[in-house]
């Protein structure tokens, strides 16, 4: 087999300790292997740096192991060329398994090509991505501890949730505040409902009716609590992010007019994938990366799976969620994708289509610079007359119709 490097090392990267293997081909042909321990501190990585240099290594590849990699990945940035390796494209070699024989494998792979880079933004991309994943944690926990309040009402006999759309509405928040400084009059919480609230004041009062006691007031005001806390600390990343935003805010603007795209799923979108789109060489290489490409899968000419692969978790769901918000933009290109993958596939798989026209729009548009147009809802109609056309014919034919195409003289 072919050397493509002659000088490489591979790290397995512990959380106290990283294994380095070096396989060096010297000028006289001879194959120099050596495996050295190194602790995890940075005067340990940088003493890692000066040993890699002192054997004249140029390219270094280690998996991505959790965030154990960034810390090494930091002090060997510019100075060697680096690969982070996504552990399940890895095959092991069977039989004994250390760490030292996995850094070996991982320089051997290397030296020979055999190795597929992860992508890995820069500096500023990282920092964007940190504060928007930060950000959608905490959503996400806010989002339980609303959850929570829920659970407790229900447990209160109060079913306020089947009244009100928002239980931390401006009607809801001053009922549960009612609540927890010791009202429990049902007509005295209902009439803080705001007037704008569609449910009745009758209504209202048989849903405040209930039997809630200081246990009840006690776990409210503690997920009430919680809930401001997040609202607080939303808001503080929210801060960061609009101050880290000025590099990437054209990208924004510009990814922000696709349909179902809003100017925070733009923000996600450009930290996940990044500016410069040279990274992927096709679209295709962006789709598959993100998980939004069925599997290949098949043996002995029988396809055994097309289920989604796994891919980029973050940037996926931000996806699926513009898609199902760009479904209802009526007279567009995206809605008629949908309506038309949602009949024969489903709508599981139309939607996830669906994400991926919108990850291969903000491709060409960050390669290109170019505008978001849409191709209308008529696209595929004139993409294929003749199709759609027999299309039609075999639906009528199902029906018990004999149909005879004769086109219409100009």
């Amino acid at each position: 087999m072919d050397t493509l490097f002659t000088r490489v090392a591979g790290l397995d990267v512990h959380l106290k300790e990283i294994q380095c293997a070096v396989r060096c081909r010297q000028s006289s042909g001879k194959l120099l292997a050596t495996t050295e321990s190194f602790g995890t501190m940075t005067r340990d990585l940088r003493a890692l740096a000066d040993y890699l240099r002192s054997l004249g290594v140029t390219h270094v590849a280690m998996e991505s192991t959790a965030v154990l990699w960034k810390p090494v990945w930091n002090i060997l940035e510019g100075l060697f060329t680096l690969l982070l390796v996504n552990p399940r494209h890895l095959k092991k070699v069977p039989g004994r398994k250390t760490d030292v024989s996995d850094a070996a494998w991982l320089a051997e792979l290397l030296a020979h090509g055999l190795i597929r880079a992860s992508f890995v933004p820069d500096g500023q991309t990282q920092e964007l991505r940190a504060l928007l994943r930060t950000r959608k944690q905490l959503v996400r926990e806010r989002t339980r501890h609303t959850q929570r309040i829920h659970k407790t009402l229900e447990d209160a006999n109060i079913k306020i949730d089947g009244a009100l759309s928002d239980i931390l509405g401006k009607s809801g928040r001053a009922m549960l505040e009612a609540m927890i400084a010791g009202e429990s009059d049902p007509v005295r919480l209902a009439a803080l409902a705001h007037r704008n609230v569609k449910a009745s004041q009758g209504e209202l009062e048989q849903a405040l009716r209930g039997r809630v006691t200081a246990h009840h007031r006690f776990l409210l005001k503690l997920h009430l609590g919680q809930v401001d806390h997040l609202d607080g600390a939303i808001a503080t990343v929210d801060g960061e992010v609009e101050a880290s935003l000025a590099p990437f805010r054209t990208a924004v603007e510009l990814v922000s007019t696709i349909p179902g795209v809003s100017a925070l799923s733009a923000e996600v979108i450009i930290s996940e994938i990044g500016l410069d789109m040279g990274r992927f060489p096709t679209v295709g290489h962006l789709i598959s990366w993100a998980g939004l490409s069925p599997r290949n899968d098949q043996s002995a000419g029988k396809r055994r799976s097309t289920r989604m692969r796994k891919g980029a978790q973050w940037l996926k769901t931000t996806l699926v969620q513009c898609a199902w918000a760009a479904k209802n933009k009526k007279s567009s290109y995206l809605q008629a994708q949908f309506r038309r993958l949602l009949s024969r596939r489903g709508p599981q798989k139309a939607i996830c289509a669906v994400a991926a026209s919108i990850l291969t729009a903000a491709y060409h548009m960050l390669k290109d610079g170019t505008c978001y147009q849409d191709l209308g809802p008529e696209h595929f109609n004139r993409r294929s007359k003749t199709t759609h056309s027999q299309r039609l014919v075999r639906q009528l034919q199902r029906l018990g119709y004999a149909v005879e195409i004769k086109p219409i003289a100009a």
